[in-house]
């Protein structure tokens, strides 16, 4: 059941990408943002840390 879902959701990911790319694209660039401000921060921690 599981394998199911994740396949309907895959499924349903590329439907959305291929109808609307446009808004996709601005999804997919605001959480790579969000992952790099992560990042960034986590550096920034250590950075701080160490100094």
């Amino acid at each position: 059941m599981k394998k199911a879902i994740g396949w309907i959701v895959l499924i349903l990911v590329i439907f959305y990408i291929g109808t609307s790319p446009g808004p996709a694209a601005e999804m997919a660039r605001s959480i790579g943002d969000g992952i790099a401000e992560a990042f960034r921060g986590i550096g920034t921690f250590f950075h701080d840390l160490a100094t």
